[in-house]
């Protein structure tokens, strides 16, 4: 790969400006976009790990995002100048490394923009439903038979509801779904598109061998073509996109950091519990990354103490919240140092052949995976969060079952009940135009009747999963509990 191609700054609809005045680059102007788009100014009101309450210090999507795209950004400068000093590649301009950092820093803003409510409990969800209820749903077809939804759709279309997957909504959000001018959507630059692609394969090429790029899907059958030209333009060709590394490290240092310091916030794990845990942890890891485990692990002792000196009266916060910043600087220079040295592997597509990540055989790695381990048994176990899960699954059921039963026959032709006209008008006039505008693309294809009426039904199906993604967390519990009678 090419950074030439990597860094295409063109647009699906190609459009630049000509302004003498503006002196923005592409990339600059992808970030405006979407600092001013309603999806993102919904993050805000999506849960990170906590159930969203009054406290302004624990963590949402909004500011999780905003954090990922400053350590993306952070990686960026350093990955930048690393390449030129080490003269890693004669292809590398100069201006590149502003340009990375521009990409990255939006790409973090985007990362979780196509999280339905509830954060990953309502991914799990939508897909639980979707793998129950698609052998059992009935559909009656233009010729009089009756099928069920499972035996109709082609295996990579039930597949893509099967593994709905918030990455890959991402794509289709930003790419189509913002209905302001066309069927493009933000339409932004061809190079942040491809950095949001996590796994650069579709549902049916899950787990098609240890490669980190077959983990999850990363775009939906709908969004085949647009797939397809990125892949062209950006010279990725079913590869991972360089910069879709530094964009999951950036999260990964994010949130399993911030984690941490918000069940400590929350009472959830003490000061002498982590310190604990954390000792335990380095007694099982090997000698080549205890070294560095260890000096991390003390000097959260360390600043434990100087917060005593100082007399604070929460000594124990302070002392996390210090340390997360020291683990958080620690972990951009492994990262950096990590890309730098598998610089060949990541620009011939040949790294993660084993699932490998940036943090991979580097002295970060262990922390890592403890800080993971740590926060899963003390945070993501605990009554509030559980109560979270069971309350999204009863949340997204209903509203799952009452959407899919509306659009069966939506814009077929056939008399929808009143209850169904009903729950259509409360589907966003936005997705309505784009299913319209694609279902018109259908129409026009040189498909069977028989192929054209299963791929609509397709499209009416995503347009349940774009409504309910759209979502903030609060508007699904309150639309659950206005259609169940709840408290009229």
């Amino acid at each position: 790969m090419k950074w030439k191609e990597l860094l295409c700054d063109d647009r699906v609809r190609n459009y630049k400006s000509n302004s003498s005045n503006d002196f923005r680059t592409e990339y600059e102007k992808d970030y405006h976009r979407i600092i001013g788009s309603a999806s993102f100014r919904r993050l805000q009101d999506k849960t990170q790990v906590f159930p969203l309450d009054n406290s302004d210090f624990v963590r949402t999507r909004l500011t999780h995002s905003l954090e990922v795209s400053s350590f993306a950004k952070s990686l960026g400068q350093n990955i930048g100048k690393g390449i030129i000093r080490e003269q890693k590649d004669p292809e590398f301009l100069p201006e590149y490394q502003g340009h990375i950092c521009d990409i990255l820093q939006c790409a973090g803003l985007l990362h979780d923009i196509g999280n339905p409510p509830f954060g990953h409990f309502g991914e799990m969800a939508i897909r639980d439903w979707f793998h129950g209820h698609l052998p059992e749903i009935k559909y009656m077809r233009d010729d009089g038979s009756e099928q069920s939804l499972s035996a109709i759709l082609s295996p990579q279309m039930q597949a893509d509801f099967c593994h709905f997957e918030g990455n890959t909504q991402a794509l289709r959000l930003v790419a189509k779904l913002h209905y302001l001018v066309d069927e493009h959507g933000m339409n932004l630059t061809k190079a942040l598109l491809g950095t949001i692609i996590k796994y650069p394969g579709s549902s049916l090429e899950i787990k098609k061998n240890n490669h980190i790029k077959y983990k999850k899907m990363g775009y939906y059958y709908a969004e085949r073509a647009l797939f397809e030209d990125l892949q062209e333009s950006l010279g990725t060709h079913g590869n991972r996109h360089p910069l879709a590394f530094v964009l999951e490290a950036a999260d990964d240092i994010a949130y399993k950091t911030a984690d941490i310091e918000d069940a400590v916030k929350k009472g959830c794990i003490t000061y002498a519990q982590l310190v604990r845990e954390l000792k335990e942890y380095g007694k099982k890891i090997n000698e080549k990354q205890k070294g560095a485990f260890d000096r991390l692990t003390d000097s959260l002792e360390k600043k434990y103490q100087r917060a005593l000196k100082r007399g604070l009266h929460h000594p124990e916060s302070n002392a996390v919240q210090n340390w997360v910043v020291y683990v958080q600087g620690w972990m951009i220079n492994a990262a950096t140092a990590s890309f730098l040295n598998n610089y060949g592997g990541l620009m011939d597509g040949s790294y993660g052949l084993q699932g490998e990540d940036l943090f991979t055989g580097t002295d970060g790695e262990a922390m890592m995976s403890a800080l993971g381990d740590i926060a899963y048994r003390y945070a993501f176990q605990i009554t509030p969060i559980l109560k979270l899960e069971i309350a999204a699954q009863q949340i997204l059921d209903f509203l799952l079952d009452a959407f899919v039963r509306a659009v069966l026959y939506f814009d077929t032709g056939r008399e929808l009940t009143e209850v169904q006209k009903k729950m259509m008008s409360l589907v966003s006039d936005n997705y309505i135009a784009i299913y319209r505008q694609f279902a018109r693309q259908v129409d026009k294809s040189n498909q069977t009747l028989s192929a054209k009426e299963t791929e609509k039904l397709y499209l009416r199906l995503l347009l349940v999963t774009d409504h309910v993604c759209g979502m903030t967390d609060s508007y699904a519990k309150r639309l659950y509990q206005e259609l169940n009678g709840i408290g009229l």
